[in-house]
């Protein structure tokens, strides 16, 4: 299940960030902790993952500006229909009746009713003077009574302080209790405002079937996250008193969650550091000759070689030099290859993109077991051998050069946004990693991926002379059709593994303990024009061995259970005598049979939003571009003989509500 943090119009970089840093150290690995931009939450089927959906800090006339109506609409439903809802300060001002916010002040009034109103009254603000926008001038630790009638789960404090920047006073709410409305959590100190009976700063609300919690304060920012060097007179005072009061403030949080009927984590989750990466090959000059080309952007500062591209820089070892800190690291003990984050280990919110990546060239050998524990390069390259060995279609060389690191931002960004390597990358040349900490997916979607999802992100180089019988766009079938195929042909016996494709990209299973479809992996496809050819970047996702966020092939119940370097030789071999013939024969009748065999949609009764609310039949994907093929319906559901195409990147498909929605 995913917790979705709002990231759209209105909300603010840092109050993401700190939601992100805060529920993930308190929810993994229960749940994938994720963003969510208005777009998404417009147009993409959300709602039947989703455990928590947060609205943070920023300025909730932007939430409005973007989600009202229907928007909105979909936030209320779903709470009805038993989802959660956590707000944050601005988050919070926007899930109640009316917010008020600094009435009479020209330059920072707000008023007017809002449509969630999960709280049924007002937010009024400011509850304490001198808030300024984009800035730490009004942030103060606010002292806050904890409501231990109300929050009886966990160990919790009396009283705490708790960042405050902005937030309001929800007038009245003792008065509200018949309507569902519990007070977690009071300002003990005198308000700017007037607060009506009582002086609630946190509540909690029943929506029908579900729940809200809704706080003016911010218990989600963690005093370490803050800049205690600041300039700004008393701040440095307010981030000592916040981290004297950090365990009672988690502790508070925690507790909020679990009202909300989230499983929290006993302890904490400490935010992953970035591992070393290793480069390696199965081909005698592979690294060779990918260094050679890469010999012309790599840059030399004080001995060091670096290559520093759009995205990433990275700092080039040697085997021999890596080989010594790892004695160095088994004679102290230390048996971790993690890389600094930055100036110190400190658990605290990282900039990833900021780390320089320490990248370990192996010109001769793979890494040895001892170096890389949680990926076998041996018994990948061995599988990928054998693999190559029963396949007759010509061998493209997928998976011959990996990249691999344990703890990595992600394969698909270290690929495709760094086009100056890119560009000098051979085909197949193919990044994989343990654990991911921004993954990225489909549009706006983040493809969160603990350790036991197989995640990896392959280069293809598609000639553009190939345009008119191969089009790119087939790239996502292929590599769905890959996943399906490597799985089922994974090893004798694994034919029936209930595994289907959703259009255009996802990969679902049959969960053997509900008899439930759910998801349990992704396919992103980045292409850029270069020259004569379509560079792209294909990256997948695919729960393997792991318990948690979702079904994983393991709960299929197959044979034996999956290894992730079987599978990822499977799957790179399976994809590369798909592409081979492809290149030659296009997307032709027996790939259109192939895929058809695999996906779910044969017949579905569909409604088209994006084509007035017509009543369609999904009838396949045309084999020429690719776009899903609907023959319209009318009086007894008749086909009328009109028929629709639609493509991919305007449209997402709700498959369990019948819904083919236009993405905005």
């Amino acid at each position: 299940m995913n917790v979705l943090v709002y990231s759209g119009n209105g909300c603010t970089v840092e109050a993401v960030r700190h939601c992100v840093y805060s529920l993930r150290r308190l929810l993994s690995p229960n749940y994938a902790v994720i963003s969510i931009d208005g777009n998404a939450i417009l147009n993409e089927p959300w709602t039947a993952s989703c455990a928590l959906l947060v609205f943070p800090g920023g300025a909730d006339l932007g939430y409005c500006h973007t989600l009202n109506g229907e928007g909105n609409s979909r936030i209320s439903q779903y709470v009805e229909r038993g989802g959660s809802y956590l707000g944050f300060c601005a988050g919070a001002y926007y899930g109640s009746q009316r917010c008020e916010f600094e009435e009479g002040n020209k330059k920072l009034e707000v008023l007017g009713n809002r449509e969630l109103a999960f709280y049924p009254g007002t937010c009024r603000g400011l509850a304490f003077p001198g808030f300024v926008y984009h800035s730490e001038k009004g942030a103060r630790a606010v002292e806050l009574k904890v409501s231990k009638i109300r929050l009886t789960t966990g160990s919790l404090p009396d009283v705490f302080r708790s960042y405050y920047n902005g937030g309001g006073v929800f007038v009245d709410a003792p008065k509200f209790q018949e309507k569902g409305v519990e007070i977690l959590a009071s300002y003990t100190q005198e308000l700017k405002v007037d607060p009506g009976e009582g002086t609630a700063a946190v509540v909690y609300c029943k929506v029908g079937d579900g729940a809200a919690v809704l706080t003016s304060p911010h218990p989600e920012f963690a005093a370490v996250n803050l800049d205690q060097e600041s300039d700004i007179d008393g701040y440095a005072k307010v981030v000592e008193d916040l981290a004297e009061d950090d365990k009672q403030r988690t502790d508070f949080l925690k507790a909020c969650l679990l009202k909300l009927g989230l499983k929290v984590s006993q302890e904490t989750t400490t935010v992953p550091s970035l591992s070393r990466l290793h480069l390696s090959s199965m081909l005698p000059n592979g690294i060779s000759d990918i260094m050679a080309g890469l010999q012309e952007i790599i840059s030399v500062a004080d001995g060091v070689e670096y290559i520093k591209d759009e995205n990433d820089t990275f700092q080039l070892e040697k085997p021999s030099a890596w080989s010594l800190g790892s004695l160095a690291m088994a004679l102290t003990g230390d048996k971790s290859e993690r890389i600094d984050n930055g100036d110190n280990d400190e658990d605290r919110i990282i900039d990833y993109n900021a780390v320089v990546k320490r990248l370990v060239v192996h010109e001769k050998d793979p890494p040895p077991s001892k170096e890389t524990p949680y990926f076998n390069h041996d018994a990948f390259y061995a599988n990928l051998k054998h693999y190559e060995s029963k396949t007759k279609e010509a061998k493209d060389g997928f998976g011959k050069t990996i990249l691999y690191g344990e703890v990595v931002t992600s394969t698909n960004t270290m690929l495709e946004k760094n086009t100056e390597i890119l560009r000098r990358l051979p085909a197949g040349f193919t990044a994989t990693a343990t654990v991911q900490v921004a993954g990225r997916g489909r549009g706006s979607n983040v493809w969160v991926s603990p350790a036991g999802s197989l995640m990896f992100s392959t280069v293809v180089r598609h000639p553009v002379t190939l345009t008119s019988h191969a089009p790119v766009i087939f790239l996502q079938y292929l590599a769905a059709l890959a996943i399906v195929e490597g799985i089922k042909t994974y090893d004798t016996g694994y034919k029936d593994m209930q595994v289907k494709l959703k259009w255009p990209n996802d990969i679902y299973a049959l969960d053997p303990s509900s008899d439930n479809l759910v998801k349990i992996g992704g396919i992103l496809v980045n292409s850029h024009y270069d020259s004569s050819e379509f560079l792209s970047v294909i990256g997948i996702g695919l729960n393997t061995t792991n318990a948690a966020p979702t079904t994983s092939l393991n709960a299929l119940k197959p044979p034996s259970p999956f290894t992730l370097e079987k599978l990822l030789a499977r799957i790179l071999t399976t994809f590369s005598a798909l592409y081979s013939k492809f290149v030659r024969t296009g997307f032709d009748k027996s790939f259109e049979q192939m895929y058809y065999k695999h996906w779910l949609h044969t017949d579905q009764i569909v409604t088209l939003e994006a084509e007035g609310g017509v009543r369609a039949r999904i009838k396949g994907i045309t084999r020429d571009w690719g776009l899903l093929l609907a023959e319209e319906l009318g009086w007894e559901d008749r086909a009328t003989g009109k028929t629709w195409t639609l493509q991919s990147d305007s449209n997402s498909f709700d498959f369990f509500k019948g819904l083919v929605k236009r993405k905005v």
